[in-house]
């Protein structure tokens, strides 16, 4: 399942590259991105995480899949938002999203009550991305219904889905995934996102709702709710550096892209503060958002757990050509995502031409690891 949704993830974010080259309208274009690509992999990867994070069993089937209701409603959203599908397969699709988060955020306090011992804060990171999820679609059908109030709640819903539910769910990942990437233990994670998620997710609310209510109380605490999430990102940054160094850092490719990821946010959040003061536009910052954060935090994660979830047990040779493969060249990924990020930033649609090239970098990787991975299980099925 989870090799599936990694996979969809991929060809979902080629999709949007290619909606944009063909200058597809921009609300179904970032829906591929977000609502087909990332959240289908999210909830996967929320499923398979919190057991380990609360030390509780598997789940059952029926939960296990989830993700493809989620990955269902993604692809009709897009398809709805273009005038493929009649309007109401957008509530349709909301109202499927909704359960599915309010599901899983149910399963996640139980798992958090049947630990044994204290469950790693890290498991509530997810419940409060998942919170963060059923109130921006939530509010779809209301704005609909209610076409008055559709551009305060469609800022709130922006917010919600890209710094609360993406945002949230990599900061609460990102501190236990790096140290996993460079094999080295990181002894202050765990205290820090003990101790951020309420600052993190503070902000989250505070940049939501000052980005819906506009005007300069608005303004004020969207800033506010800005520093907040800056001060968390900075502190992971900082930590990071001090533990392990940068050097080490950049010249693992997986960890090359996860830095560039969180890098990617903290100037996104400081590109959000000057939208916010008026200097840049938002539609910019939503694709940057997309280029400079999600882009490289996906294809990062997915190097270093996608040869672990296709060749679970040892360390087979399979897994370790599929991850070396999936590294090659995360550095230079990493520098394309950033650099095409920061370009459409200030609205230069050019910029999603280095974003293409390091997507499509990735793909022929994956690619070439699939058909090494073949060859090498072809080999070893011979006799000598």
């Amino acid at each position: 399942m989870l090799v599936y949704l990694g996979i969809c993830a991929v060809l979902a974010f080629l999709a949007a590259l290619l909606a944009a080259f063909f200058a597809v309208l921009p609300a179904p274009t970032i829906h591929i991105a977000f609502a087909a690509g990332a959240m289908p992999l999210v909830f996967g990867a929320i499923i398979h995480f919190v057991p380990v994070l609360t030390r509780t069993a598997t789940p059952g089937r029926p939960l296990l899949l989830l993700p493809l209701v989620v990955q269902l409603a993604g692809i009709a959203t897009p398809l709805a938002l273009a005038g493929f599908l009649p309007g109401w397969s957008l509530h349709a699709a909301a109202s499927m999203v909704s359960l599915a988060a309010l599901i899983l955020l149910v399963w996640i306090t139980r798992r958090l009550r049947g630990t044994l011992g204290s469950p790693h804060p890290g498991a509530r990171w997810y419940g409060a991305a998942l919170l963060c999820l059923f109130f921006a679609v939530s509010l779809v059908p209301v704005w609909l219904a209610q076409p008055e109030l559709g551009a305060a709640l469609r800022l709130f819903h922006l917010h919600l889905n890209t710094l609360g539910f993406i945002g949230l769910a990599a900061l609460g990942t990102l501190p236990v995934l790096l140290p996993t990437v460079l094999g080295r233990p990181d002894p202050d994670a765990a205290a820090r996102l003990r101790r951020d998620l309420p600052i993190a997710a503070g902000g989250v609310v505070l940049v939501a709702a000052g980005a819906a209510g506009g005007h300069l109380v608005g303004t004020w605490l969207s800033l506010g709710g800005a520093v907040l999430l800056l001060w968390v990102v900075g502190k992971n940054l900082l930590a990071w550096r001090r533990t392990f160094g940068l050097a080490a850092i950049i010249g693992a490719g997986a960890a090359a892209s996860l830095l560039a990821a969180t890098t990617g946010l903290a100037l996104l959040l400081l590109l959000g503060m000057a939208h916010g003061l008026g200097l840049i536009a938002a539609r910019p910052a939503i694709a940057s958002f997309v280029a400079a954060f999600l882009l490289p935090l996906v294809t990062g994660a997915l190097s270093q757990l996608l040869p672990v979830w296709r060749h679970p047990g040892g360390n087979l040779p399979q897994r370790r050509i599929l991850h070396e493969r999936l590294a090659w060249g995360g550095r230079w990924r990493a520098v394309l995502f950033l650099a095409g990020g920061v370009w459409l930033a200030f609205d230069d649609l050019s910029g999603w031409l280095p974003v293409a090239i390091g997507m499509l970098l990735f793909a022929v990787q994956l690619l070439r690891g699939w058909v090494d991975r073949s060859e090498t299980s072809d080999d070893n099925s011979c006799p000598h």
